[in-house]
Formats: C-alpha cells, sequence, structure tokens
C-alpha cells in the first residue's frame, strides 16, 4: 500500500520525501484525498508547475523558422539567410553562361552579371551550379571565356561543381539539372533558368508545380542582365513579389465609370465615380429623393425667416 500510494504521488510530480511524511504523519492507510490535502497545506508543489514558475531561457521557435542551437551549415549557407524576405537564388550556370555566349561560347562573364544583379538587390543565399569538367582547359568543341571568374565565385562559395569523371577515356557526367531544382525545391527558392526542364516535372509532380510557380527566365540586353517585370505573366506577381518570402499586395486603383454622371447602376456600379468622393454609392432612386429634398427643406427655412 506504501509503495502504490507513494508512486500515485511521484507520477503526480510531488517528491518521495514530502510523501513519506505525509504518510508517517497520517499513517499507511490513510486516504488519497487526505494526503494530497496534507502535501498542499505542507506547501509542497508540483516539480512540472515549479518548472513552468521558472523562467526558462529557452524560446519556441516555429516550425521551418532557424533555430538558436547552432547547426551544420550546408554549402556554406549563411545564418542570416532566415530573418531575410528575399528568396534564395539557384542559378544554373550553364544555360546563363551559353546565353551570353549566343549559344556558341561558355561565357563565364554572364554568370557574373547574374550574380551582381541578385547582389544588389540584397540576396544573400545565391548558388551556382556548373559542370566539373567546366574547369578543364577549353577546348575548340567547348570554347570558354573569363574561366578565372569560376575559381573567383568558388572561393566565395556561390559556385557549386556538379560531379563528372572520366571511364575509359569516356566522360561520365552527372545531372546538373537535378541538383538545380532539388536544391531550389528544399530552400524553397527560385530558379534562374531559361530551361523549362520537362522531363524532371514529368519524373516528379511536387517538382512539376515548383518549376512553374518558381521559374525565372531572363534576357541579356548589350551586357545586362534584365529578368521580366512580370515572372508569370501579365496577371501574376510582379518581380518583386515573385523574389521575397512576403510579397506586398498592392493597392487597389479604382477605374472611372465610362457612363459618369449619366450612369444608372446606383450602388451596383463597380466602378469609380468621382462626383461622390467620401460617400457610398447610392441607387438612382436614393439619389432622386436626396435632389428633391434639398430644395423642399431651402424653401421651408425662407419662409420661416421671413417676417
Amino acid at each position: 500500500v506504501h509503495q502504490s500510494k507513494l508512486d500515485f504521488f511521484c507520477k503526480l510530480g510531488y517528491s518521495k520525501q514530502d510523501i513519506c511524511k505525509v504518510l508517517e504523519n497520517l499513517g499507511q492507510e490513510a486516504l488519497e484525498d487526505d494526503v494530497l490535502k496534507e502535501l498542499i497545506r505542507m506547501g509542497s508543489k508540483p516539480q512540472v508547475l515549479e518548472s513552468q514558475a521558472q523562467p526558462s531561457s529557452l524560446k519556441l521557435v516555429a516550425r521551418g523558422s532557424c533555430s538558436t542551437a547552432p547547426a551544420s551549415k550546408w554549402l556554406g549557407e549563411d545564418e542570416s539567410d532566415s530573418s531575410s524576405y528575399l528568396r534564395p537564388i539557384v542559378i544554373d550556370g550553364s544555360n546563363v553562361a551559353m546565353s551570353h555566349g549566343n549559344k556558341e561560347v561558355f561565357s563565364c562573364w554572364g554568370i557574373q552579371l547574374a550574380v551582381d544583379w541578385f547582389r544588389e538587390r540584397g540576396h544573400t543565399y545565391i548558388k551556382v551550379f556548373v559542370p566539373l569538367w567546366r574547369k578543364e582547359p577549353p577546348r575548340q568543341d567547348s570554347p570558354i571565356t573569363d574561366q578565372h571568374i569560376l575559381e573567383e565565385l568558388e572561393k566565395q562559395s556561390i559556385l557549386v561543381y556538379t560531379p563528372s569523371r572520366k571511364v575509359k577515356g569516356k566522360r561520365v557526367v552527372c545531372y546538373d539539372d537535378r541538383y538545380i531544382v532539388k536544391v531550389a525545391y528544399e530552400k524553397d527558392g527560385v530558379i534562374v533558368s531559361n530551361d523549362h526542364y520537362r522531363d524532371l516535372q514529368n519524373e516528379n509532380p511536387e517538382w512539376k508545380w515548383f518549376i512553374e510557380q518558381r521559374l525565372l527566365m531572363y534576357s541579356f540586353v548589350s551586357n545586362r542582365f534584365m529578368p521580366p517585370d512580370d515572372p508569370l505573366g501579365r496577371h501574376g506577381p510582379s518581380l518583386n513579389n515573385f523574389l521575397s518570402k512576403k510579397p506586398v499586395l498592392p493597392e487597389p486603383k479604382w477605374q472611372p465609370c465610362p457612363y459618369g454622371k449619366k450612369c444608372t447602376y446606383g450602388n451596383k456600379c463597380k466602378f469609380y465615380h468621382p462626383e461622390r468622393p467620401h460617400q457610398a454609392q447610392l441607387s438612382v432612386a436614393d439619389e432622386l429623393r436626396a435632389k428633391i429634398k434639398v430644395p423642399l427643406n431651402l424653401g421651408k427655412e425662407k419662409c420661416n425667416c421671413s417676417p
């Protein structure tokens, strides 16, 4: 009996010393209610309540946000990325370089232009994926210009080489597009490329939606990197909202009514009427009544004022 009561009150959070003192005073056959009253009278508190009363140094962290505990950095990730309102950027290096080189030369300067454009906007997480064999000396069938830029971006932890090797004289290249889409999907970022990745869209339905909604296309105009102002079309978000984690909704712009004062829709009219600002739109019947009442009231006031 003593052990069962001891286990019962220990589960409630009371200390064994307090429980033993109460059982010695009341006896082993005391009821549980009496034991509980005596524990409360003695001022004994459960350990759970004491831990809640003490101020805890731990902070609750929302799911998906950055925790205060030190975590392992992956691909040179900066700890300040989580506090930024801008989305991570994943650049298809081969696509950007070949586009800048008119699909004839692998122009590393095009990659630098794209990286600088996102840096000026304030993006801190920028990754560029390029196959490893691009580090080799250029050949006639694959010319490369400004190859030293790749080394500089690699030192800055911006450029990442995808694996490749030679087997019996033949080059075995890993699919770099899979790296690009996978990293962008996991980081909830934006893919910078003019490629549609149709094979990867058919492979994974989640990647299909992500590529359709997070693919940022671009153009080079006189050595100037220019993404479109409407990445998802005329009715889609603006470029600023597309690249930010918390988009800003535009203020509604009221279109003036094409009929003007001749409009007969009244409060059902969906257009803006400048002749009645700061007033609720009235129906046609109410407008007529309002126009009739005004001169009648003015006439009555004049009659009352006259001798």
